[in-house]
Formats: C-alpha cells, sequence, structure tokens
C-alpha cells in the first residue's frame, strides 16, 4: 500500500491543486514513484489519454509534475457542466448521461465501489499518492453523500492538510470555521494547516499564526507565498483569465465565452515576448487583434448565442473584415459554419445559424468522440500560407460531426492514434480557420509559425522573442514551484504526518 496524503481546502480556487502538483514534484525528486488522484473533478478543461479515455486536465497537470503518464483512474469521475443546474456525468473516462445536481445526487453514493477500485489501483502501484478533495469538506448540506472530501479521506484511510486562501481575505475564519464545521472524527483526520498565497511580512503575521494554531489545535505546516509560476488552470475560475488587456506587438484575443472549455489550448502563446493573449467577454474589449481565437464551450449553441446577444459576434466578423484571422477549436470551429442543428436534444435542441464564416454545417449527435491524433497542416490560404505541412498532435472530444461544402478546404490530415485511421479534418476559408484538435498549437512549429507570419505582416518580425521550448519550460516550472514549497512547507512533519497511524 502506498502512503497518502490529501490536500483539501477551505473553498474552490484556494490553491489545492498547485499545491498538490508541488508536492508530486517533491515526492518525485526525493525518489518516490508519485500518483495524483481526485475522486471527482468538476472542470471542463478536459483530456485524453491514450486510452481514448476522457478525465480532468488538473491531474494530467500534477501527473505531468509528477513524471508519470495520466491515467483515467487519476480521475475517476470528472462532472462537465452544461448550464447553471445540470453537468455531463463522465465515469471512467466515458460519459454516461447528462444530470441535474438532483439527479446525480441520487446515484453519487452507488459511485463509491468505482471510486475506490480506481484509487486502489494507485494504491498498489505507486509509492504515494497525493489526493485533491474538492470545493470544501464544511458544506454540511452535502457531506452525508461525500465521496471526494471527509468521505473519501475515511475510505482511503488518508491523513489531511486544510489549505486556506490569504489572498482573498479572511484566512483565520476560512481555516477556523471550516474546522469547527466538521464533527469530531473529522477534525481529527485534519494533521495540519496551510496558509496559501501570502504576501507582505511574516513577522507581523506570525502571532496570528500562532493563535490560530492554539484555537484549532492544530499545527500550521507551512505559510506558502504567491509563487510566480505558470502552470495548467483547472477551470473558469482562473486567474489567467482575468490578465490584462494591453495589446502586444502581436494582439491575439481569445472569446472568453461563459462555458469556456480548455482555454489550455492557448498557453502556448504566453511564452512568446512581445505577443499578448487576451481574454476578452465584451465587444468592447475586443478592439483590433491580429488572431481571434474561438475556444471550446461545453454548450456551442447558447455560448454562440450569448456572442450575438452581447454584440460580440458582430464585433469579431468587423474585426474580420478588418483584417483579424480568426481559428477556432472544437465548440468554437462549429460555431465558424453556416448552420448548428441538433435535432437529438444534446445541447439546446433545433438549428441556429452560425457565424457563416466557413462552409461547413454541423450536427449534434449523442455518441461522442474522444481520441488522440497526430499529423499536419495542409496548404491553408491567408496569413497562414506558410505553415502547410506543419506537424500537429493532440486529441479530440466532441459530440456532433461536422461537413464541409464546396467552397471549405480541410486544414489538417491526422492519423487517429487508436483507430489507425487516416483522415483530413477542419476547414479553413479566407483568413478563418477550423478545427477540432485540442493542443493544436501546442506544436511550437504552428504556435510560432502563427506568430511569426502575424508579425511578418505588421513589420515587426523583429521585435518579436524566440519562442520558448513549452515542454522545458513547464518541467523549470514544476521544478520552481517545488523548490517554493520546500522552503516554506515543513516538509518532515508532512512526512511524518504521512506514516503516522490516521
Amino acid at each position: 500500500m502506498a502512503r497518502k496524503i490529501m490536500i483539501q481546502g477551505t473553498m474552490s480556487n484556494v490553491g489545492k491543486s498547485v499545491i498538490a502538483a508541488g508536492l508530486c514534484r517533491i515526492f518525485r525528486q526525493d525518489g518516490y514513484r508519485v500518483a495524483p488522484f481526485k475522486a471527482q473533478n468538476m472542470a471542463l478543461n478536459s483530456f485524453i489519454t491514450r486510452e481514448g479515455l476522457e478525465m480532468g486536465r488538473a491531474q494530467v497537470m500534477q501527473a505531468e509534475a509528477a513524471g508519470v503518464e495520466p491515467v483515467v483512474a487519476m480521475n475517476p469521475i470528472l462532472l462537465k457542466p452544461t448550464n447553471d443546474v445540470g453537468s455531463q456525468v463522465i465515469v471512467n473516462g466515458e460519459a454516461i448521461g447528462t444530470m441535474s445536481a438532483r439527479d446525480y445526487f441520487k446515484i453519487k453514493k452507488s459511485l463509491i465501489p468505482t471510486v475506490m477500485e480506481a484509487f486502489g489501483r494507485l494504491d498498489e502501484a505507486y509509492d504515494i499518492v497525493v489526493i485533491e478533495g474538492a470545493g470544501s469538506p464544511a458544506e454540511i448540506n452535502l457531506k452525508q453523500d461525500d465521496i471526494v472530501n471527509m468521505g473519501l479521506a475515511k475510505l482511503a484511510e488518508a491523513p489531511v492538510l486544510l489549505v486556506g486562501d490569504i489572498d482573498r481575505g479572511g484566512v483565520f475564519a476560512q481555516l477556523y470555521g471550516t474546522v469547527a464545521l466538521l464533527e469530531e472524527e473529522e477534525r481529527r483526520r485534519i494533521r495540519g494547516l496551510i496558509i496559501n498565497k501570502f504576501r507582505g511580512d511574516r513577522t507581523i503575521f506570525d502571532p496570528g499564526v500562532e493563535m490560530l494554531e492554539r484555537l484549532t489545535g492544530l499545527p500550521v505546516v507551512g505559510v506558502t507565498p504567491y509563487l510566480p509560476v505558470s502552470l495548467e488552470d483547472e477551470d473558469s475560475l482562473s486567474e489567467r483569465l482575468e490578465g490584462p488587456q494591453k495589446a502586444g506587438l502581436v494582439d491575439i484575443a481569445v472569446i472568453r465565452f461563459p462555458r469556456i472549455s480548455n482555454f489550455t489550448d492557448f498557453n502556448r502563446f504566453e511564452g512568446i515576448e512581445g505577443v499578448s493573449l487576451r481574454y476578452v467577454s465584451t465587444a468592447g474589449q475586443l478592439g483590433s487583434p491580429d488572431l481571434i481565437l474561438l475556444p471550446g464551450t461545453k454548450n456551442t449553441m447558447r455560448d454562440l448565442l450569448w456572442m450575438r446577444q452581447n454584440g460580440l459576434e458582430a464585433a469579431v466578423l468587423k474585426a474580420h473584415r478588418a483584417g483579424s484571422a480568426i481559428f477556432g477549436v472544437c465548440g468554437g470551429y462549429q460555431m465558424l459554419g453556416r448552420k448548428i442543428s441538433d435535432p437529438d436534444g444534446v445541447e439546446e435542441g433545433g438549428t441556429v445559424r452560425g457565424m457563416e464564416l466557413l462552409d461547413t454545417e454541423t450536427v449534434f449527435e449523442s455518441g461522442k468522440t474522444r481520441t488522440r491524433v497526430e499529423g499536419r497542416i495542409l496548404v491553408p490560404g491567408g496569413i497562414l500560407k506558410p505553415l502547410g505541412g506543419a506537424r500537429i498532435a493532440g486529441y479530440e472530444i466532441h459530440m456532433g460531426r461536422t461537413f464541409s461544402g464546396e467552397k471549405a478546404q480541410p486544414l489538417t490530415e491526422i492519423v487517429d492514434e487508436i483507430s489507425g485511421e487516416r483522415r483530413q479534418e477542419g476547414a479553413h476559408g479566407s483568413n478563418v480557420y477550423g478545427s477540432y484538435v485540442h493542443g493544436i498549437f501546442d506544436s511550437e512549429e504552428l504556435a510560432s509559425g502563427i506568430v511569426r507570419a502575424l508579425a511578418q505582416a505588421k513589420g515587426v518580425a523583429e521585435q518579436i522573442g524566440k519562442p520558448v521550448d513549452f515542454a522545458a519550460f513547464k518541467e523549470t516550472q514544476y521544478n520552481l514551484l517545488a523548490a517554493g514549497l520546500r522552503e516554506h512547507l515543513d516538509m518532515e512533519e508532512i512526512y511524518r504526518i504521512m506514516d503516522a497511524e490516521v
């Protein structure tokens, strides 16, 4: 059996995923085989494993930090919200349906064997399992059906570190209130507190730490600073989506849909000096970017109507007429066509007019495409014409098929890594491009080629920095995270906590 440590938080977005990733890297550096685990993840950023199964990207990021291949056992349940009250439910990598929150809670306990079977596989194969909770363990209206916080800690016999976020204010109330709302058995499982995202003078803060320890009877095992590392984010609460709106020499604008998914597709552009990557949600923010990116979305039809109603669609069309290139990925690709139909009610039902920038039509179907691909860009027109032949790799996750008319030329030629099928995919028109391939821009050849083509068109190519080796950059970030946590966490105490009887 593996040693375990569980990271729970006082609320969402306190830094659980990042601290879990940092611990994965520390334990790996210390010579252990490490696996991340999150029983239930609610997020729209997902990934396809080599077996063609879907899981949350947060655990993929943590697996990278641990230096292991991501497998679906690391995230056996994934909830992908489709609206304010319902989610697509994915179990062991496969969608079992779209359910309201109430309907999901009816089946939640029946999924405990599935969760524990997945956890057991990791427990047998690794030296240490770093478990991440979700939300808060003190959601007292939900505790009776909990399978991801204290309920899981009990089943997995895991000690817990509770994380609070000082940057959001009220960290003493967060931590003390969470502990106070737990039952005695649950409180005993918490072995240490972590105060995360600290900025300021520790000498002023230390008396508060001592008072918190007296009030809770628990040690503070770390006060971790706001670490300047760039890692993938779990969901749309990401701070990178609130970044600066100032345009760079090459300006790239990403449409921030209400149900945006897999925005990690565009992280690659952030590391190129002279390039601005801006997330925009209003027509006034759009400006005149060189490239407009339409990302994936969990509800293509509703987010297209959102763009239409708030004026963003008109602003995008105007920018395109003025010379902006447009690239849609997955749901964004579907929007670019003439029409989207949903005869079976997979999303909204009915038919909506598309943006009419590509000669394509999309029909939603109940079956879900999940596969990994690799291939190349065909010779496109427009600003990206020099990129014919660029190698790409990534994965597809979508419901529905897109059909091309006579005026739409295929954008890529890919090989399905699971079936071995070779096919053409995507479409391009007049400086407009679309593809189903998530991760398409992770190819340095394609990403840097796009920036170079845009910079040359503006006459600023000499001022753009060289592209960064993205894989090496991520390794550097994991090591920086580990170094920062080692400095501010009591790792000796954390090892003792893992070795003590729960």
